[in-house]
């Protein structure tokens, strides 16, 4: 029996695993329970860890920390697929190194005395923060109690600090090129209706491409739901209906500021009795492992979850590559991924 196949049984990620065994906090007490559980039915026995008599433990760890319950990061976000494969090859790539990863979560209604609290402990280990959902104050109260920081997953250009994002504008553009090459002109946007840096980026870049070729977006064709729902939204069902009573029919073709809203907005869609692509287009953003599970397969944009885990983990091991004094902001390209979700309007089949 292995952690892998733990996590496999209690339908949960490894580090979550890893989490309850050691008894460190960052999962819900319903999950940690469960995984106790299961690890007790099938004997599981954790083996000791081997170390090294010159090894220093804390020059050879690494501190994940996250801030939970705001915006979209929510208590289990081990749980979310984007995070769940980020936090997997932050993982690896310590692995690799010879590292050890020490997961922490912050609630956000606690943010500072916690925070105060890990950097107590953590305050010479390198850190890597989650900065998906964080504004730039809270970056920099954490950077002040944890100089060896990386940031991951957002970036704001006036702070000293490291920070590794993905590069979010070209991915939309990237998007929006698409459905405008397919022949799409009345094109609808999904919005996340809790706004991080990661969307506003990915708004920016989408309605570039669109400017280019003198489209842009209507308000009746702006919708905006929950960023963190896989299953079909009420909230979204009544905006479309919205839009078709005052329009009298829905665009060709939605572009979704992430994966789980496209595939929220697929369901809704399917419930209203609109099929993908036939009647209407939907693309994403993430690439998370769902996006090939659901029918049709989603068309989306590939962030390079392991090529920033591995920036990230490199500028905390390798710092006199880097320089010591410098601090670095660096933004990974993303990469369309053409699926089954996204087609030519009908209007435009007809006249070929």
């Amino acid at each position: 029996m292995r952690m892998e196949d733990i996590a496999k049984i209690a339908q949960v990620s490894k580090s979550a695993v890893s989490l309850a065994l050691s008894g460190k906090p960052g999962i819900g007490s319903e999950t940690r329970e469960r995984i106790l559980r299961i690890a007790r039915e099938m004997g599981y026995n954790a083996k000791p860890r081997s170390s090294s008599p010159t090894s220093d433990k804390a020059s050879k760890s690494i501190l994940f920390l996250v801030i939970t319950n705001l915006g979209i990061v929510l208590e289990e976000y081990y749980q979310q697929p984007f995070f769940r494969e980020l936090i997997h090859y932050v993982e690896e790539r310590c692995r690799s190194k010879g590292y050890s990863v020490m997961f922490s979560s912050v609630d956000m209604d606690q943010f500072e005395h916690n925070v105060r609290a890990i950097a107590e402990e953590h305050r010479s280990s390198g850190a890597i923060l989650l900065g998906t959902n964080l504004s730039k104050e809270q970056i920099a109260t954490v950077a002040d109690r944890l100089p060896q920081l990386v940031v991951l997953d957002t970036c704001y250009d006036t702070l000293p600090i490291h920070f590794v994002e993905i590069n979010n504008a070209m991915g939309a553009y990237q998007a929006g090129t698409h459905l405008c090459e397919l022949g799409h002109r009345d094109i609808g946007y999904v919005a996340s209706n809790v706004r991080i840096h990661n969307f506003e980026e990915r708004k920016a870049g989408f309605l570039a491409a669109l400017r280019e070729r003198g489209l842009e977006i209507a308000p009746s064709r702006t919708f905006a739901v929950a960023p963190t729902l896989l299953s079909s939204q009420e909230s979204m069902r009544r905006q479309l209906e919205a839009c078709i009573r005052s329009e009298g029919r829905l665009p060709t073709a939605l572009f979704c500021e992430c994966d789980y809203i496209a595939i929220s907005a697929m369901k809704t869609l399917a419930e209203l009795g609109y099929r993908v692509p036939e009647d209407i287009s939907v693309i994403g953003f993430d690439n998370i492992s769902e996006s090939v599970i659901v029918t049709p397969e989603l068309t989306t944009i590939h962030v390079e979850k392991e090529k920033m885990a591995r920036l990230a983990v490199d500028l905390l091991t390798d710092p006199a590559e880097h320089g010591s004094d410098a601090r670095m902001k660096t933004r990974v390209d993303t990469r369309f991924v053409e699926r089954l979700s996204t087609a030519s309007p009908a209007s435009v089949l007809r006249t070929v």
